[in-house]
């Protein structure tokens, strides 16, 4: 569970990214951040994935509050997370499979384990056939599945995208909504971040909206 309390971000310009923004998200829930651009999204998705720490409140995952929490704990934290970010991070001097075994390498999982999991992970989002490419031959909408690939090779708990569709046609777009359906309905907590209306249309999650930083709809007194 993601539990966030009178959460305030504000940058040392003076910007205020968030105020008093306060919402529970349950386990196994899909839920996605909508707003304008500026409107927050972006600065909530850090603070829930431990990137960046709030200016105050909390916000509270699977019991650790992450405002308090030593910054050698962020990486055994994140390991509950799977976190797709909008330019994707890919590494374009390795394959496609090497960047999905990636996560597994550092974790210290054995080549034979992680090789085959990563393979797993690339037929879950349908890129099966396609480890051996390198990701500068992909396409955008391939681009983002390798991603989401490599997101979820670590079987996470919770699932963070930020804009995952923001650069794709309507068709690829389409193919990404269905993963991250896929993933709910397995029991994966999803948390989109995200301004496209055709996934509220499609989906139906719960809506937490922002906007100048506040939150609207969707969370908590």
């Amino acid at each position: 569970m993601i539990v966030a309390s009178a959460l305030t971000k504000r940058y040392p310009e003076g910007r205020e990214a968030l105020a008093g923004v306060s919402f529970e998200i349950a386990d196994g829930e899909m839920a996605f951040i909508t707003g304008h651009s500026g409107a927050g999204k972006s600065t909530l998705f850090r603070l829930m994935a431990g990137i960046e720490r709030p200016t105050s409140g909390s916000i509270v995952v699977n019991g650790q509050n992450l405002a308090a929490l030593r910054k050698g704990a962020v990486p055994y934290l994140r390991r509950n997370f799977g976190l797709i970010f909008q330019d994707q991070k890919l590494l374009f001097d390795r394959n496609v499979l090497a960047n999905v075994m990636l996560p597994l390498a550092i974790v210290g999982l054995p080549h034979r384990e992680a090789e085959r999991r990563a393979l797993a992970a690339l037929d879950k989002v349908g890129l099966h056939g396609r480890e051996k490419a390198l990701p500068i031959a992909l396409s955008g909408g391939e681009q983002q599945r390798l991603a989401i690939a490599r997101a979820v090779v670590n079987r996470p708990a919770i699932l963070l995208a930020d804009e995952p569709t923001a650069n794709l046609d309507a068709a690829s777009a389409a193919d990404i909504l269905e993963i991250f359906r896929a993933f709910h309905q397995v029991g994966v907590t999803v948390i989109v971040a995200t301004h496209d209306p055709q996934w509220m249309a499609r989906l139906s999650p719960r809506i937490l909206r922002l906007e100048q930083g506040r939150l609207l709809a969707g969370g908590t007194a």
